[in-house]
């Protein structure tokens, strides 16, 4: 059988560039090398197209020294990355791209595009779901037709921050529907960079200010106070499984970036132990929110579990979930007894399947 070729791509200009090169090595070593060749992309920080000549020279960095350009052709007929090299120009066949990019032009609709103008078979979301799932309030609204519980919530444009009198006006109109503390979110930042809690007028100011750095819509949320539910879905919109859940236990004060990533007190438990038929509806939930969207592939479905309540709360959906040995997504799945290989070969499946 002919092996075929298959892109991968990771790295990105958004502020989880450091998390997609990590991810990227657990997909890279999920995948099939009887049945696929790879090549591997990567885009730097400042947004240039380099070819990685190994996993080697991921883990350890030096793809960002490659002198070869790589870039994935938008001409459908050709179906090829064009490699710009010490050599002259030269092109390679592409079948499937796998991006392994997280957050802003990776995750949010942008590579997906050029995926379609190609006409390439891609892993993941689509150009629709990852677009408004990266964009929380939008995801909010469509949510809000599901009748699915959520956070109330407030949306501050960022050109009214930068207006001292304006912003008084918006913090007013904050504190008049909300009471504190609340969460204030940059609208599609990723891995909570930007996301800050106020606890009173001065810090909601700040955090305002800090949001308005990262994005051009801001979000205001209600705080809920109870548990951190996740949940992992694979499939299509018209067929979607759900895993178990899992429940994350933050060291800080809320799942921030540096919780995440850099805490080694932060720890997640697969299977907790929930209220009775609480772990269904937040399936059910996820299930419903993933096949709103549009979702094909992959997401991560992430939920509170409100204290004294127990109402299952939506929180936000991941289209393209880290990869990391810390990650939930692939570690639920493991946990239903898909491993890691069967979970990036389902995910190439489904590209080959994709209808444009």
């Amino acid at each position: 059988m002919d092996k075929k070729n298959i892109a991968v791509i990771f790295g990105g200009q958004s502020s989880e560039h450091d998390v997609s090169c990590v991810s990227v090595q657990t997909v890279a070593k999920a995948i099939d090398k009887e049945k696929y060749d790879i090549t591997y992309i990567g885009i730097t920080k400042e947004g240039s197209w380099l070819l990685a000549d190994s996993l080697e020279s991921i883990e350890d960095g030096r793809w960002r020294d490659s002198k070869t350009t790589a870039v994935i052709s938008p001409d459908a007929v050709k179906k090829e990355v064009i490699l710009f090299g010490e050599n002259g120009v030269t092109t390679k066949k592409i079948d499937v791209v796998f991006p392994v990019l997280h957050g802003m032009y990776g995750e949010d609709g942008t590579i997906q595009g050029l995926f379609e103008l190609a006409k390439l078979p891609y892993a993941g979301c689509g150009v629709l779901a990852s677009a408004v799932g990266m964009d929380k309030v939008y995801t909010k609204i469509i949510v809000d037709d599901l009748r699915i519980n959520q956070a109330d919530y407030v949306l501050v444009r960022a050109a009214h921050v930068e207006n001292a009198s304006v912003m008084q006006e918006q913090v007013k109109r904050v504190e008049d529907e909300l009471d504190y503390p609340v969460f204030i979110k940059p609208s599609k930042a990723g891995s909570s960079q930007g996301v800050s809690k106020a606890h009173n007028r001065e810090e909601l100011i700040t955090g305002l200010v800090l949001a308005a750095k990262h994005d051009t819509k801001i979000l205001v949320e209600r705080n809920i106070v109870g548990r951190e539910i996740e949940c992992a879905v694979l499939g299509c919109a018209a067929d979607v499984e759900a895993s178990g859940v899992g429940e994350i236990l933050a060291a800080a004060e809320f799942y921030d970036f540096d919780a995440k990533y850099n805490n080694a007190e932060s720890k997640t438990v697969i299977s907790p132990e929930l209220p009775e038929g609480k772990e269904e509806e937040i399936r059910e939930a996820a299930k419903k929110i993933f096949a709103a969207l549009d979702g094909y592939g992959l997401a991560r479905v992430d939920f509170f579990l409100e204290k004294d309540t127990n109402k299952v709360i939506f929180n936000e959906i991941n289209t393209l979930p880290g990869f990391t040995s810390i990650s939930m997504y692939p570690m639920l799945w493991k946990a239903a007894g898909v491993d890691i290989e069967e979970l990036v070969e389902k995910q190439i499946e489904l590209a080959f399947k994709r209808k444009y």
